[in-house]
C-alpha cells in the first residue's frame, strides 16, 4: 500500500499563491506516476496535473496552465503543487492521486490522498 498525504492548503487571496505538498510512504516513490486532482463543491472530481516517474514529463489541465507547477522530489517522497494567480474558480478539495502508469483519468488512479481545502477568496 501506498499513503498519501497531503498538506498545505488554505486562504488566499485571488492572485496569490500557495504551494500544495504530498507525501508518500510505504512504497518505492519512484515507481508511481503522480497527479493532482480537485474537487469543488457540487462538481465531479477534475483532473489538475500530472508527472511522469522521473519528473521529466509533465501535463496540465488548460485551467491552470501558465499558473500552476507540479514537480516531485523522489529522494524525499515528496510531490508538490506549486500554485500561482490564484483565482475564485480554483477554490476546491486538492487531492493527490499515485498510479503505475501515467494517467489523465480519476478513474484510472489507484492510491489517493485525504485531500486538504483550497480557498481563494476575498
Amino acid at each position: 500500500q501506498l499513503q498519501l498525504v497531503e498538506s498545505g492548503g488554505g486562504l488566499v487571496q485571488p492572485g496569490g499563491s500557495l504551494r500544495l505538498s504530498c507525501a508518500a510512504s510505504g512504497r518505492t516513490f519512484s515507481g508511481f506516476a503522480m497527479g493532482w486532482f480537485r474537487q469543488a463543491p457540487g462538481k465531479e472530481r477534475e483532473f489538475v496535473a500530472r508527472i511522469s516517474y522521473s519528473g521529466s514529463g509533465t501535463y496540465y489541465a488548460d485551467s491552470v496552465k501558465g499558473r500552476f507547477t507540479i514537480s516531485r522530489d523522489n529522494a524525499k517522497s515528496m510531490l508538490y503543487l506549486h500554485m500561482n494567480s490564484l483565482k475564485p474558480e480554483d477554490t476546491a478539495v486538492y487531492y493527490c492521486a499515485a498510479n503505475y502508469v501515467i494517467a489523465t483519468r480519476p478513474n484510472d488512479y489507484t492510491y489517493w490522498g485525504q485531500g486538504t481545502q483550497v480557498t481563494v477568496s476575498s
